[in-house]
This record gives C-alpha cells, structure tokens and sequence, in this order.
C-alpha cells in the first residue's frame, strides 16, 4: 500500500466521522474492505459501540479502538487455545496502542480531549481534534501491519 493510499484511507475516516459516525467507526470503516468486510453498513454496525470511548464512557479512545479491532481481523485467533496466535494479537495491539500513545500522550478519551468522564446520556463532543486522531489511527494501523 503506497503513501497515497493510506492518506486516501485515512481522509475516508474523516469524511465518515464529518458523516456523524463516531471515531471507531470511522478507523475501522475506512479499512475493512481490506479484511473481506466489503458491506460498510456492517463494518459501522460491528464498531458502533466503541465510540466516545466505549459507549460515550470516554475511556479508550475509539479511534485507538477501532485500530484494535482491525488488528483482529488481521491476526487475530479464531481457534480454541491458540496461544501463540492470541499472543502475535496482543503484541500487535500493544505496538499500535503505544504508537498511538506516544503520539497523543494517552489512550483514555476523557483525556485526549481534556474531559471528565461523563455519563452514558451525555451529549457527543465531537472535538475537532478527534478528526486528526481518527485519520492517524488509520495512518499507524495501515503503516505498521502487512497492508502496507
């Protein structure tokens, strides 16, 4: 996957998340074709719940979350007691959550956007920069697995 595919990806996670679907949808929409999931509808409805930092709880980020999931449509074990494999899993959610991490200083919503925590009823903030985060999301994930 060339540079230019890769920002094409992550300006589609923007558009999305201009759309009005929430961080995790964005990320993980915006690559999912890449793993056969080729309706969109269902790669939104699979990552809807993760945004605003699962649930609106601001907790992991949902952008960081939707990099999570699509690292377990690329490696993640679908077999019982497959140690080895959940652990190439596990090990790649880490590289990605410590890029991520590096990058914002955290993985926790709340404080990425200078927040507290807030109820489930609380309304979306949908800060500007959630867009950044969300496009380099997409720009960690697609630069650090074999899509690139």
């Amino acid at each position: 996957m060339t540079e230019q595919d890769i920002e094409m990806r992550a300006q589609r996670a923007i558009e999305l998340f201009k759309q009005g679907f929430n961080c995790a949808q964005a990320v993980f929409a915006s690559c999912a074709d890449l793993y056969g999931i080729q309706d969109e509808k269902l790669a939104l409805r699979l990552s809807a719940s993760f945004g605003g930092g699962m649930g609106r709880m601001r907790l992991v980020c949902g952008a960081a979350s939707g990099m999570f999931m699509l690292a377990g449509l690329q490696n993640g074990s679908a077999t019982p007691h497959d140690n080895d494999g959940k652990m190439a899993n596990y090990a790649l959610v880490r590289d990605l959550a410590g890029q991520f991490k590096e990058q914002y200083g955290s993985l926790i919503c709340a404080e990425l956007l200078g927040l507290a925590p807030r109820p489930e009823d609380a309304p979306s903030c949908r800060k500007a920069p959630c867009q950044e985060m969300i496009a380099e999301a997409v720009r960690i994930y697609l630069k650090n697995t074999n899509e690139v």
